[in-house]
């Protein structure tokens, strides 16, 4: 197993914009020098909680202030990016990367994101949009010398040569493209399908080990259309993880700290107009106003000694069938930067050679 880190970037809304950015930064080179393998920077417009509509941008920092972590957005919103302008953009990031770009897409799942671009994501269009586009990208990245592509959503000509010297040149440096990742939260999740469908990495987010299990039925129905077999070692877990030196201080710096401030302000309510809570409960009768980040912290979080996340880690694995990473959830630690990072560490360093038999085909 491998670990890897996913940020939405989570940062409080009073947070100054810049010191979140510096956090997020700070965050990547410890991770880097503690021998984590990847990084994924989330895109969103519309949420105080999650500010950073351009992940590029600090992907672009990030790599510059590290050297071995493989870093990418997770995911770039294709509804609200033009295919042509995305696709050479991340081509150039991608040389800028010396080749440790990963590109993650995904649909967008806020209504207010779906509202400022217009977008109706109540009928699916948005999937719909993302589908087209990576199309369209995948298409501009290939050998075709020319095409003109009329889709419902943007219209795309890959042009022939002009005064003999202007020409589609961009592509990207990892051939024919970078990994590319698709992130995933519904029960039969319509981009986990086109990401078994296509072998793109599957990444699921942050709810119970039941819940998630479907997303593996959804990348193997995708896979089914095309003929392909899926392995799990390709596929990402989001969870929230906090190790200290033992349960009881791992608890009180989760639940009683800013990952239980996140969750309890922001994450939580927004599940719950999702009507997403019932899948983070133990059992059906739970009432709602139970799940709390003290309840998250006993049933869903991996939290505590490193033998206790160990512990869950494992039964988390065998709970859903196995997965090849760990992508730890980012919180804004900024006001207790040493327990985040000995978090971090810890997991690198105690809780790594723990699960290292766990190795999916």
């Amino acid at each position: 197993m491998e670990f890897g880190y996913f940020a939405m970037p989570s940062h409080p809304p009073e947070c100054d914009l810049k010191a979140g950015v510096d956090w997020d930064l700070q965050t990547m080179r410890w991770c880097d020098e503690l021998g984590y393998s990847e990084a994924w920077i989330g895109e969103h417009h519309t949420s105080p909680w999650e500010p950073h509509p351009a992940p590029d941008l600090l992907v672009a920092q990030a790599l510059l202030q590290t050297k071995r972590l493989r870093i990418g957005p997770g995911g770039f919103l294709l509804p609200y990016h033009h295919p042509a302008e995305l696709a050479n953009r991340v081509a150039i990031l991608d040389h800028m990367s010396g080749g440790r770009l990963m590109f993650g897409v995904a649909a967008s799942g806020l209504p207010s994101d779906w509202a400022m671009f217009n977008v109706d994501g109540m009928s699916g269009i948005n999937r719909e949009m993302t589908r087209e586009s990576l199309d369209m990208i995948l298409r501009l990245w290939s050998d075709e010398p020319t095409f003109d592509y009329k889709g419902k959503y943007w219209h795309v000509t890959k042009p022939e040569t002009m005064f003999q010297f202007l020409k589609p040149h961009l592509k990207p440096l990892q051939q024919p493209h970078p990994p590319i990742g698709v992130a995933g939260l519904s029960k039969n999740s319509d981009t986990l399908k086109m990401a078994g469908e296509h072998g793109f990495l599957p990444l699921s987010l942050n709810l119970n080990p039941a819940y998630v299990g479907t997303h593996w039925d959804a990348v193997e129905e995708g896979a089914k259309r095309t003929g392909r077999k899926p392995h799990r070692r390709d596929w990402r877990m989001v969870r929230e993880v906090f190790v200290a030196n033992t349960d009881k201080e791992a608890f009180e710096l989760s639940v009683n700290g800013a990952m239980g401030r996140m969750m309890r302000e922001y994450f939580l309510p927004l599940l719950g107009q999702f009507g997403f809570l019932d899948y983070l409960k133990h059992d059906p009768s739970v009432p709602d106003s139970d799940v709390t980040p003290a309840y998250c912290a006993k049933h869903n979080w991996l939290v505590g000694s490193p033998a206790t996340v160990a512990e869950k880690l494992e039964r988390v694995y065998h709970d859903v069938g196995g997965f090849g990473t760990l992508l730890v959830f980012g919180f804004d630690y900024i006001d207790q930067p040493e327990a985040w990072h000995n978090s971090l560490r810890l997991l690198a360093e105690e809780v790594a050679p723990r699960v290292r038999h766990l190795m999916p085909e």
